[in-house]
């Protein structure tokens, strides 16, 4: 039986749920707050779940516009959701002089939100949320759309995010469909990491996933037909070989 050590390989997402694939592509090609910095030895298993971008806030707040001048949570300085959250604000020709920015945690910028001491909080998870169920269930929130011609400018440069619709219902109060952006987890590890163990996590995921439906929710989000979309930074060789034996390779 092969033994798999933990420091092998990691969900990029699960780890730091507010350092999602962007920050996983971004030390690649160098850019942002990468520049100079280059993280050249990371390598992708596969693709996971799709993660949405939910921008929550308080019931007034309708549109991004509206946060301007307010306070929003965008997680740690450097993380993805940071990188994010400046992305969204270029795009809609805004800096983040425009706002209060706040870098609290997913269930720290909730409770904020909750007793009225943030407007907005920037959170990608796979939805729903447990912090933004938790939320709206006693107090009333608005999801506020990531859509029109400021998001399709940013899709251009940052391809990876995806136009998905946050179905009505999800989160108590929300009785429309939002228009929003996603990316998906990228299970990811380094490039020491031998073939053959690379192979065998990968076989194992993809394999199973029957079985992780029955364990967890996003289980039944993870399909080797979508193993590698939004892969952005290279495979690592084992996986690539688990690919090409299922014919997603050629």
């Amino acid at each position: 039986m092969l033994r798999l050590p933990m420091r092998a390989f990691w969900a990029v997402a699960r780890l730091n749920p507010r350092s999602s694939q962007p920050t996983s592509w971004t030390p690649l090609i160098t850019v942002n707050q990468f520049k100079g910095k280059a993280i050249t030895n990371l390598r992708a298993l596969g693709a996971l779940y799709p993660e949405t971008v939910q921008l929550v806030a308080q019931p007034g707040l309708k549109s991004f516009a509206d946060l301007k001048g307010r306070s929003i949570s965008s997680g740690s300085p450097g993380s993805g959701q940071w990188q994010l959250l400046g992305d969204l604000l270029a795009a809609h020709g805004m800096s983040r002089d425009d706002i209060k920015e706040d870098y609290s945690s997913f269930s720290q910028s909730a409770e904020k939100i909750k007793d009225g001491n943030l407007d907005a909080s920037l959170i990608t998870a796979g939805s729903p949320t447990a912090s933004i169920v938790e939320l709206s269930n006693g107090h009333d929130i608005s999801i506020i759309p990531l859509t029109g011609a400021p998001v399709k400018k940013l899709q251009k440069t940052q391809p990876y995010y995806a136009a998905v619709i946050l179905p009505a219902g999800t989160y108590k109060g929300i009785d429309k469909d939002v228009e929003t952006l996603a990316v998906r987890a990228i299970w990811a590890t380094h490039a020491g990491l031998s073939d053959d163990i690379a192979y065998a996590v990968t076989k194992s995921l993809y394999e199973n996933v029957d079985t992780l439906a029955k364990v967890h929710v996003k289980g039944k989000e993870i399909s080797l037909k979508t193993a590698l979309e939004s892969v952005s930074i290279p495979l690592h060789p084992g996986a690539e070989r688990y690919y090409r034996e299922k014919g997603l390779i050629k």
